[in-house]
């Protein structure tokens, strides 16, 4: 798999940053009113929720993660993805180095 890249796009120069700095995106806007966060997971465990249905890539790295409603642990590595539904969440673990990623919203 080839790194993603954006063209004609705006990108939010604030980062959003979650748990002390251990999680941080950074939004990229498209001109047809989509978005994505582009970002990276440092070593550790995390939970996020969902408002919309999402679509993460890992495009380095490798993390396990839980699905809200679940207790199957899906690896995933660079080059594959996994889907969270809208109002949901999943618990994300990097074991160790960086893992990063693209995370674009679906439609509901």
């Amino acid at each position: 798999m080839s790194t993603p890249s954006f063209s004609n796009v705006t990108v939010d120069a604030k980062a959003n940053v979650y748990f002390d700095g251990k999680v941080v995106s950074h939004t990229v806007r498209f001109d047809d009113g989509t978005k994505k966060t582009v970002g990276l997971i440092y070593a550790g465990e995390y939970h996020f929720g969902t408002g919309a249905p999402e679509r993460m890539e890992i495009i380095a790295g490798e993390c396990s993660v839980v699905l809200d409603g679940t207790s199957e642990t899906l690896k995933v590595a660079a080059g594959s993805h996994f889907d969270v539904a809208g109002n949901s969440g999943f618990t994300i673990t990097v074991a160790e180095g960086i893992c990063e990623y693209v995370c674009s919203f679906l439609e509901a």
